[in-house]
């Protein structure tokens, strides 16, 4: 009896385990949301009516977690202005000789900009499925809402890093 025990403590620590790897990707989006960490950003179906003369440097970064065999590409570094709307193209190949899917999470730093920046198109937390050896444009648009320059504690932010990270994706 104690063996039976013990074996379905285990099997449902195991199971507890694999459930929380194969939903890591979408809870990690859902805590992020609710909480704002991580620079979690706002998302928008519209795009800034309003640009202000205030510049602001972005450095893109693009990671490739070790469980996919893909390379990802940042776009090259810019300076824009708060409130232009922005698109630029990550780009993402499949290095392996089979068909595979894989699903990105992303941060803004400094994260307290997270709620200025508006994204208005984005691959982020959706399955890419790309064939042996195919490249793909992967399109981000967003703008960094002007609300920004009446924040007092915005004011040292002259640079913004934007970050994905891409990962396998898990059915």
């Amino acid at each position: 009896m104690s063996n039976n025990r013990t074996a379905m403590g285990l099997s449902i620590i195991v199971l507890t385990m694999i459930i929380l790897v194969a939903f890591s990707v979408p809870l990690y989006n859902l805590f992020c949301r609710v909480t704002g960490y991580g620079g979690q950003t706002n998302t928008s179906e519209f795009l800034s009516s309003t640009i202000l003369e205030r510049d602001i440097n972005l450095k893109f970064s693009a990671d490739v977690n070790d469980s996919i065999d893909w390379s990802f590409e940042p776009p090259e570094n810019l300076e824009f202005k708060v409130g232009e709307n922005i698109l630029v193209n990550y780009k993402a190949t499949n290095l392996s000789d089979k068909q595979t899917s894989g699903t990105a999470t992303f941060n803004v730093l400094p994260v307290k900009v997270g709620p200025y920046f508006i994204k208005t198109q984005c691959f982020c937390f959706e399955k890419q499925t790309l064939n042996p050896g195919e490249s793909v444009d992967m399109p981000v648009v967003f703008y960094v809402d002007p609300a920004i320059s009446e924040d007092p504690t915005m004011q040292d932010v002259e640079e913004i890093t934007l970050s994905y990270t891409f990962f396998k994706y898990i059915e």
